[in-house]
């Protein structure tokens, strides 16, 4: 699901990410920077994973939820939930602290 930002922010996208409970995470593979919430301190996955886009008036926050790791070796493949009212109430939960730092 996806999250259009729009405007100015007082804090940078990083930083709202943090404010949001998300770490930055790159792939050791493809080398891109995604930002990610453990549903469990020691358990990897499940996980929500954010990528965040620029956009022409602010950023998007491009949000699904890893389930599992990639099952065979090479692939980027996951059981990923793209939709749902997990990744919804997740969806909302980073509008509302995001909002807060909007300016103007």
């Amino acid at each position: 699901m996806r999250l259009p930002c729009r405007g100015q922010y007082s804090k940078n996208q990083k930083h709202l990410m943090r404010k949001c409970g998300y770490a930055e995470f790159r792939d050791p593979v493809t080398k891109k920077m995604s930002y990610v919430r453990l549903f469990q301190p020691r358990n990897y996955y499940p996980r929500f994973h954010v990528y965040l886009e620029d956009a022409q008036d602010g950023f998007v926050v491009d949000l699904h939820l890893d389930q599992k790791k990639p099952s065979y070796g090479g692939s980027s493949a996951h059981a990923g939930e793209y939709d749902g009212p997990v990744v919804e109430q997740e969806l909302k939960r980073i509008f509302v602290i995001i909002r807060q730092y909007r300016v103007g």
